[in-house]
């Protein structure tokens, strides 16, 4: 099914043009005047202007929940009421049973990997490439768990739109696909917006698919075993070695092998590099889209009235206690139909990647922004009062 015609009501417009940060927008100077009290007042008024101005510039990663920007922010005393039973009762019972399901996974992967020799290819290691009831224990708990781990996190039900009950139905069956299965039919891989480390938790429940992860993952414990069952896209950005390919190219022999052999992992990107805050929808990376295999576009929404699970400006300790301590956790999914790429689209990466983004962002109601993570690191350094090109340090 091609959706070319659906990108023709679209908005042609151009995109608002990046705003740079400068560094001389707030230069630094040596002779600072002594300070008196106006000074101070003045300076924290002036600091709040520019935390207000990067989040109308920056609105992507702005947070809006009741918890404030960084998850500090004054709550009403009925709401500390509820966090501070939630944190007595409700956390450490879901921290137990999260680590039970975790650990119960890892023994899952340990005993089906044991005597297996993992695949080494290209400074990668996996357990993703086994057959037979090893590979299907793995795919089978996997969703299972990964379901159960969110159900602990208070994500008792999940409202999902399927647009596609043919290609989703695959997933059911990956370990039982013929040789009769069209290739067209296979997306090269699965597209998604990023919000969350729970993203992760829910594409692995429902596809079981690989993803792409720092080398560090890797020797996680516990996680590390999991991530090389998952079939992980280790990376090592710093690499310089002279056969190194990059992420792009990584992914895009991951993409082939999986079109081309239906007992390879499926691949699931964040083609956006990092995190919104669920409203927004970032420029795509290329590297899902130089293969030119169609894609499967999956929209994730995290709605919610006291406590967001997008992970942008709060620390992650401080992130897991209250998305722990929130009752009940809710999320929505879109999942688009398979988006077959045009000619054009597949000699232009950036106009495919480009399309499927406009048509994301139609379907799931989000707003397009310009900006990347450059913008974002400068925002965070700036709301955790870090010295950043914005505030820099006398020397």
């Amino acid at each position: 099914m091609n959706m070319d015609s659906d990108l023709k009501d679209m908005s042609k417009e151009p995109l608002s043009p990046r705003r740079d940060t400068n560094l001389e927008d707030h230069p630094a100077t040596k002779d600072q005047p002594s300070t008196s009290t106006s000074d101070v007042a003045s300076t924290s008024h002036s600091d709040s202007n520019n935390i207000q101005e990067l989040e109308q510039k920056y609105a992507a990663f702005v947070r809006h929940d009741m918890y404030g920007t960084m998850g500090r922010g004054p709550l009403p005393w009925t709401q500390k009421i509820i966090t501070g039973f939630a944190l007595i009762t409700l956390f450490p019972l879901r921290l137990v049973l999260a680590t039970l399901v975790v650990v119960l996974y890892y023994l899952i992967c340990k005993a089906c990997t044991l005597f297996a020799v993992p695949k080494r290819e290209d400074e990668q290691e996996d357990y993703a490439h086994i057959g037979g009831w090893r590979r299907k224990v793995i795919f089978w708990f996997g969703r299972v768990l990964g379901r159960a781990l969110l159900f602990v996190f208070g994500f008792y039900w999940i409202n999902e739109t399927y647009r596609n009950p043919d290609i989703d139905s695959k997933f059911d069956h990956e370990l039982e696909v013929t040789e009769k299965s069209e290739e067209s039919d296979r997306p090269g891989a699965i597209i998604s917006n990023h919000v969350s480390h729970l993203d992760i938790l829910y594409h692995m429940s429902s596809s079981f698919p690989s993803f792409v992860a720092k080398r560090s993952v890797g020797k996680l414990p516990l996680v590390g075993l999991i991530s090389k069952c998952l079939g992980c896209i280790y990376v090592q950005r710093e690499s310089k070695s002279a056969d190194f390919k990059g992420v792009s190219g990584v992914v895009n022999d991951r993409i082939n092998e999986s079109r081309q052999d239906k007992s390879a992992p499926m691949v699931m990107l964040f083609p956006e590099g990092t995190t919104t805050n669920g409203d927004y929808i970032l420029p795509f990376k290329t590297g899902a889209f130089l293969s030119k295999a169609p894609v499967l576009p999956v929209i994730l929404r995290y709605p919610y009235k006291r406590f967001s699970p997008a992970w942008d400006t709060i620390s992650g300790r401080r992130h897991v206690i209250l998305l722990l301590c929130q009752f009940v956790n809710n999320i929505t999914v879109v999942r688009l139909p398979l988006y077959h790429p045009s000619q054009e689209e597949k000699e232009n990466p950036k106009l495919y990647a480009e399309n499927v983004r406009r048509l994301m962002a139609r379907e799931g109601d989000l707003k397009m922004s310009d900006i990347g993570l450059p913008e974002k690191r400068v925002y965070h350094a700036a709301v955790h009062g870090t010295p950043t090109v914005l505030h820099q340090k006398a020397d």
